[in-house]
Parts: structure tokens; C-alpha cells; sequence
């Protein structure tokens, strides 16, 4: 489940926040940083809603007094994992979305995202289609556009 946290986020936020500062490479980073908890067997602290809320309180700290390109630069990692909560439905779990306010073990089970690995197929074979109606909203196709997606994390925003 991949490109449906990828894919989806970028859309998601390049619709949401329309800013053409933001770096897209970042929130895809933030956006699939989350699945990593599925090698640790479980839901930890990047599924839960203090995950984002530390590394967003750690970039503000790092890049205070710092260049304003590198602080929009690492603010998509936290606009990406929290993309990822809404995405892979964490926040309807409690005991992972909430925790440690509601106790300090972390949740039973698999990561939200292969525990119903059904609907994560479902999910991801949407990602693909996101993914291909972004390439064409973002104009991908040109090279101009795709250099400066991989190369300075920008999208040309549609008007």
C-alpha cells in the first residue's frame, strides 16, 4: 500500500493548502513513513497522533531562525503522516490514534493498513488511478514539470 498513501497525500495537500512552496517529495516521505511500523509488527507511535505532532514540534525547533525553504521543505513529512492517519483509517482505532492518552501499551494486532489487506488492494489499485489523473493535472507528461517535481519538490498547481 504504497501508492495510495503517496499519490492520494500529494493530491490531498497540493488541493488543500494550493501553495506551490510546498515540497511534494517531503509529503510523500511523511506519507509512507508510517508503513515502516509494519517490520515492528504493530501500530506504534507514527500511527498515533503524537507521531506528527513530535516531528512537526521537532522541524519548527531544528529550522527556527533558519532558512524559510528548508522549514517548508521538512513541514511536509508531518503534513504527510498526517495525510497517512486519515488515509489508512487510524483514527478510528482509539487505542492507536489516541495513544499514549489512553494507556501506554501500544495496540494489538497489524498496522491499520494490513490488517484489512482486502480493502488495501481495493485502496491501492485507487492510488494508481490517482496517481495517473495526477500525473496529467500536474502535467507530469511535460519534462520541465517532472524536473522540477524530482528535482526541487514543486508541482505546477492547475489554476
Amino acid at each position: 500500500m504504497l501508492v495510495w498513501f503517496a499519490a492520494t497525500s500529494v493530491v490531498l495537500v497540493a488541493v488543500v493548502f494550493r501553495s506551490g512552496g510546498v515540497d511534494y517529495r517531503t509529503v510523500v516521505v511523511g506519507a509512507l513513513l508510517p508503513v515502516l511500523e509494519g517490520l515492528l509488527g504493530g501500530p506504534r507511535v507514527l500511527h498515533s497522533i503524537v507521531g506528527p505532532a513530535l516531528v512537526l514540534g521537532v522541524a519548527m525547533v531544528a529550522t527556527r531562525g533558519r532558512r524559510r525553504l528548508l522549514r517548508r521543505r521538512v513541514l511536509g513529512v508531518p503534513i504527510g503522516m498526517m495525510c497517512h492517519l486519515v488515509l489508512d483509517g487510524s483514527f478510528a482505532r482509539t487505542d492507536v490514534f489516541w495513544w499514549p492518552f489512553t494507556g501506554w501499551a501500544f495496540a494489538e494486532g497489524q498496522i491499520p493498513e494490513w490488517s484489512h489487506l482486502g480493502v488495501s488492494v481495493v485502496l491501492e489499485l485507487a492510488g494508481i488511478a490517482i496517481a495517473v489523473w495526477a500525473w496529467r493535472l500536474f502535467g507530469l507528461d511535460r519534462p520541465e514539470a517532472r524536473r522540477r517535481f524530482l528535482h526541487e519538490g514543486r508541482l505546477d498547481l492547475p489554476a
